[in-house]
């Protein structure tokens, strides 16, 4: 217990915070994408809903390290003489839903209203939309757990970390959210980024085949290059809308 109460321990738990918020930059993207689609009356519940199940699946995980710690690289089956883990096949998995709702939502955004309206048809219940939210979340966080398994000594330390960083992304997800709601352009950049993060994941889930990876550096350097980018465009039509008013 005293263990908790050390230097080690403050840096370990703003190190994982820091690292949970900025692995959820992703998740965020989603969930503010998903919780747009809800009526106005029912956001303020959803995010606080997020917010809950957020803490209590990432705890649920995180108490459970012990267990993946051990047999989470043990192999589970073999294909051709490749052996494939339970890490394997949630990335995998994963990496498969992510492309396929970000390929699904930038199909609705082309189809127009006509489309738009038609989806709206199975996608606006609010139960179904949390239960996406909470599949999408439970993707983005078993994730950034399993990078936190090399970084945390204790449960307590990474449960503590994990509370910090989903306050902070539920107080910052209105924010963002109402500013892609202004912006349709960032739009269908978060859901571009989505699809290149989908595909990350897939690829890892395949790594026992190329027994390579895509550094995630590099996809995070490309989303702030293009995000940059489309912050000057917008800046530029801005001023352009006040030349044409002057």
């Amino acid at each position: 217990m005293e263990d908790l109460f050390t230097l080690s321990a403050l840096i370990s738990l703003i190190t994982l915070a820091l690292l949970e918020i900025v692995l959820g930059i992703d998740n965020v993207i989603f969930v503010s994408i998903i919780l747009g689609r809800m009526p106005e009356k029912d956001r303020a519940r959803g995010r606080k809903l997020w917010m809950i199940f957020g803490i209590l699946m990432r705890a649920a995980l995180l108490l459970g390290l012990t267990t993946l710690v051990k047999h989470g690289d043990k192999p589970l089956f073999g294909i051709a003489g490749y052996d494939f883990t339970l890490r394997h096949v949630i990335l995998f998995a994963g990496g498969l839903f992510l492309l396929y709702k970000a390929v699904m939502e930038i199909h609705e955004k082309l189809e127009g209203e006509e489309g738009h309206k038609e989806a709206n048809v199975k996608a606006k219940s609010f139960g179904a939309l949390m239960a996406q939210i909470i599949l999408v979340d439970a993707v983005f966080s078993f994730d950034s757990i399993l990078t936190a398994i090399g970084l945390g000594k204790h449960v307590e330390v990474m449960i503590a970390a994990v509370i910090i960083a989903m306050f902070v992304m539920f107080f910052f997800a209105q924010a963002i959210s109402s500013f892609i709601e202004k912006h349709p352009a960032l739009k269908m950049l978060a859901l571009s980024f989505l699809v290149m993060v989908g595909f990350m994941l897939f690829f890892e889930g395949l790594e026992p085949l190329h027994h390579s990876e895509i550094p995630k550096g590099y996809a995070y350097v490309a989303m702030a290059f293009s995000f940059g980018v489309e912050l000057l465009n917008m800046k530029m039509r801005k001023g352009k809308v006040r030349e044409t008013k002057g």
